[in-house]
């Protein structure tokens, strides 16, 4: 009887855990979507870069910059990052992206807040905010390095 009880708490254990892992898949798959599609993250990156490059705590770090490609670059990346359908080409690596710049926590966190003006302007909802910064908070470790 023990037996049968603990196979039963397990195996409800095994399907509670299943049925939170198929519910995060399924919030990521509608990110893409909340977000706007491309042309949603298009405006964001948009409006995001805008902030950037008149942000006086950052913009040196882009005087040397392609804006358009790296405006182009960030879309196909944050659409990958949000379960998007375009294939993003660049490296995945944000230390290796990021070498030789010094970025501090002020400047990431700066970036931060110039994404969220760009989601802001776009109509991106707080809690769609939320769950975008969710996934790319974890890349401040690769990309701060003093």
């Amino acid at each position: 009887m023990k037996i049968r009880k603990l196979g039963l708490a397990v195996a409800l254990t095994v399907w509670g855990v299943a049925l939170c892992m198929a519910a995060a898949h399924a919030a990521d798959d509608t990110l893409y979507h909340d977000l706007g599609e491309r042309p949603g993250i298009t405006r964001i990156v948009d409006n995001m870069i805008t902030h950037v490059l008149s942000d006086d705590r950052i913009k040196t770090h882009f005087e040397d910059t392609n804006i358009d490609r790296l405006k182009g670059m960030l879309v196909n990346y944050f659409q990958k990052t949000v379960g998007g359908p375009d294939v993003y080409k660049g490296s995945t690596d944000m230390a290796v992206i990021h070498r030789g710049m010094h970025l501090r926590n002020a400047d990431f966190n700066a970036v931060v807040e110039d994404l969220q003006k760009g989601m802001d302007e776009s109509g991106v909802p707080f809690a769609t905010q939320n769950r975008f910064l969710a996934l790319l908070a974890p890349k401040q470790k690769a990309i701060v390095s003093r």
